[in-house]
């Protein structure tokens, strides 16, 4: 029998409430989508600019403008050269630490080989990369911007792979075997289990090394090669045109629209993943505050993304666990087919190695044209960098440690300081730097005292972001059991503050110290108003061996370097990452 359904009157407003306070009920919800109508049309019409530009002439010199009018046109093309590098980093980070975590085998080598090249600084991999960019694409400008991204991308990676090698090193075991009971395919265990726990250390993280890609952009969009003078349109060749001519107000104006695109990513990016990452808290009691953001709840409730996310990302997740879920229920292949992949992987290492030994013959015959001042000048300055970056690190270990445990165990605290750190740590300190130079001349300093400051200025965030990420990730209920036994302050430092941020820490210092290693390229020297400025360092040798075009100094010092952070990485942190490993776990 059919129901009848009887007519409703349509709802009034209370007394005293305004007409408009209904207005959310009854506008239709295409318009409560408008904002991210509008923001997904603002991206086409973006990447259709950016498409043009990059498949255009190469113009290797162009002309940059210093008037504030320029800089809407230069944020873009540097917010777009940080965020495909950063895609490409976090690609690289998801394949590369999984491997590196799940094959014992793989471990020994990529871990080793990640040490080694985040000690490789930036302007030692501008020669071939730039080399090899312009030559796959000689009479186009993606060919040198492909080079930008990828230097910029030297400098983002490292610390984000340490992260989710880190994280997935420290699953708690019991978790390991609830998937494993429960028989989950690999991609189920990854997108289930592995990418939610190591989310919270990725995504701070993740900020360090846009931060870091803003440090290095003056670096990547305007260097010299040889006897040529490459730079490409963008906030950093704009703050590097400005210093070289010493235009202290371009410099502010420059400043202000890199802060300015900061906070702007910072509200419409990083607050609302944040936000969404809190979700991934292991913990068993929820915490009273929790960071929140007004853009992450506009999207979840637009109608056009969760449609998309119906239609698309669900299929797509499904056919993929469904996939994984039917080979590894499978029959294993026969025995034919394991020996042809045991022959086409023998193949691969045997290409592999031929490549290697080609390329340490090429090398060795480089070396050879070092003469014995060169070597001496090398190890001279690899001596006096050790000393600073050793001092750097113990300085940004006495504040960073203490600030990121407040800063992450006050939700509502974080959200005011995580922005302004964020701003500290993506300006680059070569912006600020010929001020901080002529103030420690004044008092009787030089380059040799301003480099620790600068060294200081760009590696101390990777452990204060780190730390703040492990403040974060500490659960609720263990802070309400220190409440409950009412420890003091030393007790909560003891038995739950550094335990607990144990493996995040040496996550900091370890990107920290290969992000200073890198960093005294630009901090012992320097280019100010038409002079060169250079201390004892073996950065100083590197940037002014690539400003001469001498290869094999450059060579020779990138060595000297990658040995000397490896074999402090070999005999200190790997064992230390062994200790969070083991005795800091969080499990039961």
């Amino acid at each position: 029998m059919a129901r009848q359904v009887m007519a409703q009157p349509a709802a009034r407003p209370a007394a005293g409430v305004p007409p408009w306070g209904m207005l959310p009920t009854t506008v239709p919800s295409l318009l409560r989508d408008l904002p991210v109508i509008f923001a997904g049309l603002a991206l086409f019409y973006g990447l259709l600019s950016l498409t043009h530009y990059w498949t255009g002439p190469v113009n290797t010199q162009p002309e940059i403008h210093l008037r504030p009018g320029a800089l809407p046109l230069y944020a873009m093309y540097s917010v777009a050269r940080i965020l495909v590098a950063y895609l490409l980093s976090l690609m690289v980070t998801l394949v590369y630490g999984y491997a590196a975590a799940h094959n014992a085998r793989a471990e020994r080598i990529l871990i080793p080989l990640l040490d080694t090249l985040q000690s490789i600084p930036v302007l030692s991999f501008l020669p071939p990369v730039m080399v090899a960019m312009v030559a796959l694409f000689p009479t186009r400008q993606l060919g040198v911007e492909l080079g930008a991204i990828l230097l910029i991308f030297t400098g983002q990676v490292w610390n984000m792979t340490f992260s989710v090698y880190s994280s997935l090193k420290n699953i708690p075991r019991e978790l390991l075997e609830a998937s494993q009971i429960y028989q989950l395919s690999w991609w189920q265990r990854f997108v289930q289990l592995e990418l939610p726990y190591a989310a919270i250390g990725l995504v701070w993280n993740s900020m360090m090394s846009v931060a870091g890609g803003w440090f290095f952009l003056m670096a990547c969009e305007m260097f010299v090669l040889g006897n040529r003078d490459l730079r490409l349109p963008g906030l950093g060749s704009y703050l590097q045109t400005a210093a070289n001519a010493g235009d202290t107000r371009a410099i502010l104006w420059g400043v202000f629209a890199m802060v300015a695109v900061i906070v702007m990513m910072d509200q419409l990016i990083w607050r609302p993943i944040i936000a969404w990452s809190e979700k991934f808290k292991m913990e068993q009691v929820e915490a009273s505050q929790v960071p929140h953001s007004p853009i992450l709840d506009l999207l979840r409730r637009s109608k056009i993304l969760s449609a998309a996310a119906r239609s698309t990302v669900a299929p797509a997740g499904e056919a993929l666990a469904l996939y994984w879920a039917g080979r590894r229920l499978a029959p294993h292949s026969d025995g034919a087919a394991r020996k042809l992949g045991k022959w086409i992987r023998l193949i691969l290492a045997v290409g592999a190695a031929t490549g290697l030994l080609y390329a340490v013959a090429k090398m060795l015959i480089m070396l050879g044209a070092l003469s014995l001042p060169e070597f001496r000048t090398i190890c001279w300055g690899a001596g006096a960098t050790f000393l600073r970056v050793e001092l750097t690190l113990l300085l940004a270990g006495l504040w960073t440690i203490p600030a990121g445990v407040y800063i992450g165990l006050r939700p509502r605290l974080s959200a005011i300081a995580q922005p302004i750190a964020q701003i500290a740590a993506s300006i680059p300190a070569t912006a600020l730097f010929p001020i901080v130079l002529l103030f420690l001349i004044r008092i009787g300093g030089g380059l040799g005292v301003g480099s620790i400051v600068l060294l200081l200025l760009g590696t101390q965030w990777y452990v204060l972001f780190n730390v703040i990420a492990g403040a974060t990730s500490i659960p609720t209920d263990l802070k309400e059991v220190c409440d409950v036994y009412h420890l003091s302050k030393v007790e909560r430092w003891r038995r739950l503050y550094l335990p607990g941020i144990f493996p995040y820490l040496i996550t900091g210092f370890v990107t920290a110290s290969g992000g200073a290693w890198n960093a005294s390229i630009v901090a012992e020297y320097f280019r100010f108003h038409g002079q060169t400025i250079m201390t004892t360092g073996l950065g100083a040798v590197i940037s002014h061996a690539t400003d001469s075009g001498n290869f094999p100094v450059l060579l020779g010092a990138t060595i000297v370097m990658a040995a000397l952070v490896v074999t402090i990485n070999r005999l200190l942190w790997r064992r230390l990452y062994g200790l969070a490993a083991t005795k800091y776990k969080l499990e039961s």
